[in-house]
């Protein structure tokens, strides 16, 4: 375990005024705090006290909670003081505790870099107790808290494991070739292993897709002509004008974005200026980065005026796409001739739209029980491990394919922190907000 020198207290309960304050306090001074200013308390048990300064005043009345290291969130000791959510409250408390030598305010993210460091968390769970912190949906929820709870460090872990093992037994075979207890057909049983695991790695890192959309939105570009009604459908799922809606073409000339939770699904809505071959040098840069932003989409909705149906040119291939037919309240679509057909005006197929969309996004994220590359630092280390573990597979020596081995294997260790990553900790852990 790793030991501080000084100790580190922050609020970790968020913006104040709140119903109640929670200030956090770990390292070997803990319990000397905790005796200051609210006398001896039980281990693990939440307990009522007065909390008083240096000068003997009660600051407030509040539960005090001490948990003795190693058996805590950091290994340290810690402590929380539970006090009434005032601004003024917290500030005394931490006032008071930061003047106690040894003691000083904590930097972001600095209680759970203490955890790592302690064997608490590895790099995997820490990332992913910052996506917990920071979920807004419940699919991002569910994906954060199955991740900080060990399942994709399992998985890493796993394949770091047989590699070692793998490694082991080349090894052993390149020191001891002329003995007669090395079997010979060792290697065969390892490269076959190598060869599945690099099958199995693949097809994890093309998960990455689909966790990009758990946490940053499954992406709706709304496409059309001008005045097909983009701007209006954009204010009717916002369900606020969010866009300036006008019978004059290219009133929107930039791009607009809105976020939806769909069925705990989180969703990106984007308007973008209307495509026409004539249009002024603004008009025709915000017609340059509509298309670009569609041809990046997860899904595009193409918009068409059913009453005056113009022509857009060129749509992104590749992409999944919606036709949708517009003020349907005016006029009724050609049997067909469309794949949904709205009225932003009197509502009429919005809400099957919402839900075509959700089953969109549903379809993307895929299982929610699958185990998903969660960075982008995962997935670079996971492609350097499989080329690695590639070129061990075709290599001529077994001493150079030890080596692949090797590499492969410190790459998933660098995933988890299962080897030096000093050089990554401050990037990861500046994520966390003060108190966490």
């Amino acid at each position: 375990m790793v030991t501080s020198k000084d100790s580190i207290v922050a609020l970790s309960s968020g913006r104040l005024p709140a119903g109640i304050a929670v200030i956090r306090i770990s390292g070997p001074k803990t319990r000397f705090v905790v005796e200051t200013i609210a006398g001896s308390v039980k281990d693990r048990l939440a307990t009522l006290r007065r909390l008083k300064a240096a000068d003997d005043s009660v600051i407030d009345h509040g539960l005090v909670l001490f948990f003795p290291g190693p058996g805590s969130f950091t290994g340290e000791d810690v402590a929380e003081f539970h006090v009434h959510g005032s601004r003024a409250v917290a500030a005394k408390m931490l006032e008071t505790i930061t003047d106690i030598e040894g003691v000083r305010h904590a930097e972001p993210g600095e209680f759970t870099r203490r955890a790592f460091l302690n064997g608490k968390l590895d790099l995997v769970e820490t990332e992913a107790l910052a996506d917990l912190v920071n979920a807004e949906t419940e699919a991002q929820r569910r994906f954060a808290l199955r991740n900080a709870d060990g399942a994709q460090s399992e998985l890493y872990s796993s394949w770091r494991r047989r590699l070692i093992h793998a490694r082991a037994m080349i090894e052993a075979e390149i020191d001891f070739a002329d003995e007669e207890d090395v079997p010979g057909s060792v290697s065969e049983a390892v490269w076959s292993d190598v060869a599945m695991m690099i099958d199995e790695i693949g097809r994890h890192i093309q998960g990455f897709k689909a966790a990009e959309i758990i946490r940053d939105g499954f992406e709706v570009v709304i496409l059309g002509a001008p005045n097909a009604g983009k701007s209006s459908l954009f204010n009717a799922l916002a369900r606020r004008e969010a866009a300036i809606v006008t019978d004059e073409p290219g009133t929107t000339r930039d791009l607009l974005e809105v976020v939806l939770d769909l069925n705990g699904m989180r969703v990106r809505i984007v308007d973008t200026a209307g495509l026409r071959e004539r249009a002024g040098k603004v008009e025709t840069i915000g017609i340059e980065r509509a298309r670009a932003k569609a041809g990046g989409a997860d899904l595009v909705l193409l918009l068409e005026d059913i009453v005056d149906p113009q022509p857009v040119g060129a749509v992104p291939t590749g992409v999944p796409l919606l036709k949708i037919g517009t003020k349907a309240d005016l006029k009724h679509a050609s049997e067909g001739a469309y794949d949904w057909v709205i009225s932003s005006k009197d509502g009429t197929g919005l809400s099957g739209l919402l839900d075509e969309i959700g089953r969109g996004a549903a379809l993307a994220i895929g299982d929610a029980g699958d185990v998903l590359p969660s960075r982008l630092r995962h997935v670079e280390l996971l492609k350097e491990a499989k080329e690695f573990l590639a070129a061990a597979l075709v290599g001529q020596s077994q001493e150079l394919r030890a080596e692949e081995l090797r590499l492969a294997t410190d790459r998933l260790g660098r995933i988890v922190g299962a080897v030096d990553v000093e050089d990554m900790l401050d990037v990861i852990f500046s994520q966390f907000c003060i108190g966490k």
